[in-house]
């Protein structure tokens, strides 16, 4: 099939888009407003773009509603310039999911998934104590496109349960980590144990060889 995005609807664009970019990491982001009250929710709009300062983005979809608001995770990052992206591996899954539940105004997502929280290192926002990894981050800048926020944040502190480091990189031991990934439609996982493959980078006085 072709579509011209310009004759597309909306749906017909998300739909293409989340199953051809993926699988796609997850962020488990916590915020918190200007009062202390913390709110957790998921993004698989989110990568790193960048290591030198390291950078990572979250696309962040305004509310149904109108379009117009912004989601409290936005909300909460321009008010207060931080957050903290907590890795969410398989045992994390359902919590997760539960934190994706529109609740209403008031209700604590992370109460109604029984998650704990841990004080960070750097930033005044806290971790969820059962991820085994999180990036502390502050806000660099937030873009607003259309009905969606780009916010990219700097990352100022890493945490890493130390079984998962190989103190030689250090490295993150990956394939013991189990993190999962969003793939297409709602409730589309895909995991990552016993699903590693290592294809070696060839250098190109290798390939000039092969070649002949």
């Amino acid at each position: 099939m072709k579509l011209d995005v310009e004759k597309a609807t909306h749906r017909e664009i998300y739909n293409l888009l989340i199953g051809l970019v993926a699988p796609r990491p997850i962020a488990l982001v916590t915020s918190m407003d200007e009062d202390g009250c913390l709110n957790a929710a998921p993004f698989s709009a989110y990568n790193y773009l960048c290591t030198d300062p390291p950078v990572v983005g979250i696309g962040v979809g305004n509310r149904d509603s109108d379009g117009l608001v912004a989601k409290d995770t936005a909300r909460n990052i321009r008010r207060t310039g931080e957050f903290v992206v907590n890795v969410v591996t398989e045992d994390l899954a359902e919590q997760m999911n539960t934190c994706a539940t529109d609740f209403p105004a008031g209700v604590s997502e992370l109460e109604m998934a029984g998650l704990e929280t841990a004080e960070s290192a750097v930033v005044k926002v806290p971790r969820i104590a059962r991820a085994h990894a999180a990036l502390e981050c502050r806000e660099h800048t937030t873009l607003e496109i259309g009905r969606s926020r780009i916010i990219l944040g700097r990352v100022v502190a890493f945490y890493v349960e130390d079984r998962y480091i190989d103190p030689a990189g250090p490295y993150v031991r990956a394939d013991e980590l189990h993190a999962i990934g969003r793939m297409n439609g709602l409730g589309n996982y895909v995991r990552t144990r016993d699903a590693f493959l290592n294809i070696p980078r060839i250098p190109y006085e290798e390939w000039e060889k092969g070649k002949r």
